[in-house]
């Protein structure tokens, strides 16, 4: 019996032994700082190219509000919306009688003017003649009619220019069409009173060239040095999906837009079929390659806070954030510039939670 009880105490005393070794170790293991992994990558300078996808519009490549030039009536328009028409086409005929009255009244005086030079040139070769004969015309008599007849020529060219004028005038009263396009707009009807001293008129007609378009699209600062005037671009329309168009580059701004920072480029479209209309919206899609070496970085390895962009450098085994702008972008890669260099070990998978003078390792 004894022999038991001492057999138990010892059971008992070697279990209390091991449990109080294993919190130790347990506490010794908890007690040892963590280490958390991340993953690094050494930077190195690549030749970064991609695709750059931008919205544009197009637009008609020549646009025109047609106003009349002179006050009127509408007497017929033959167009309307929709109506296709070529450059000298007839578009709206006006009615102003008191122009007709001012036209054949100036007509009239020119006539009158020139009746008044012809006999006054008529007079005056008539004396040069007969003074050719010593004392038959006085030299004052000879010097007056000469004075008369360049005043009657310049009183003649007067009234003709006003009544060319005044022809001119009447030609308004036919508006045709500067160039080949499509009326889009129509405003006025037979009867409606027009003219430019009509306040908030909106214009008879507009016109649009819609045979070649203008696709306008803004390219952002940091792409326009890998864009350039004959460079090939893709571009997808919304309202014809899956179909792909290639165009050129025709023209640019040659200045930036100060509001969005943007570049104004223009890729003139064929529109022959008439598949495009002015207003449509498309997506452009550039080809970018960059000029000189430059470091490419994953997304990831990017923190966006609202105030900057910045990467995580190891060195050390210590972290330290370097503020970057970003360059091209393609897929997950992106690059950067900011004050780094060849060698430095950058962390792939960094985050706001990872600070300045963290020790990884």
């Amino acid at each position: 019996m004894r022999y038991s009880i001492i057999k138990m105490t010892s059971l008992v005393f070697a279990l209390v032994i091991t449990s109080c070794r294993n919190n130790s170790i347990n506490e010794n293991q908890n007690s040892a700082p963590k280490v958390t992994p991340y993953k690094t990558f050494v930077l190195q300078l690549h030749h970064m190219s991609g695709n750059v996808q931008l919205p544009g519009v197009m637009q008609s490549f020549q646009y025109v509000q047609i106003f009349p030039r002179i006050n009127g009536f509408v007497k017929n328009i033959v167009v309307d919306r929709g109506t296709k028409v070529h450059k000298g086409d007839l578009l709206v005929s006006l009615e102003a009688p008191e122009i007709i009255q001012q036209v054949s009244a100036a007509k009239l005086k020119y006539a009158n003017a020139l009746s008044n030079f012809i006999t006054s040139k008529d007079k005056y070769k008539r004396l040069k003649e007969t003074s050719n004969t010593p004392g038959t015309i006085s030299g004052y008599d000879l010097e007056s009619a000469l004075n008369k007849m360049q005043g009657d020529s310049a009183a003649s060219q007067g009234e003709f220019a006003n009544y060319k004028a005044l022809e001119s005038m009447r030609s308004y009263l036919l508006v045709t069409a500067p160039f080949d396009g499509l009326i889009s707009e129509r405003n006025v009807h037979p009867g409606a009173l027009v003219g430019p001293g009509v306040q908030n008129a909106k214009p008879m007609v507009v016109l649009q060239q819609v045979s070649n378009l203008r696709l306008v699209v803004e390219v952002p600062e940091k792409y326009i040095s890998q864009v350039g005037i004959g460079d090939t671009v893709h571009f997808k329309a919304n309202s014809l999906p899956g179909h792909d168009f290639i165009g050129l580059v025709s023209r640019s701004s040659k200045s930036l837009n100060n509001t969005f920072r943007s570049e104004t480029m223009e890729i003139d479209v064929e529109n022959t079929e008439g598949q495009f209309k002015p207003g449509m919206y498309a997506e452009v899609s550039f080809k970018t390659k960059s000029n000189i070496a430059s470091f490419v970085v994953p997304r990831g390895a990017i923190v966006t806070t609202t105030e900057r962009k910045y990467i995580i450098v190891v060195s050390d085994n210590v972290t330290k954030q370097v503020d970057v702008s970003e360059g091209i972008q393609s897929g997950d890669s992106v690059e950067i510039f900011g004050s780094v260099k060849i060698g430095d070990e950058v962390i792939s998978d960094a985050n706001y939670q990872i600070q300045d003078g963290l020790k990884i390792r």
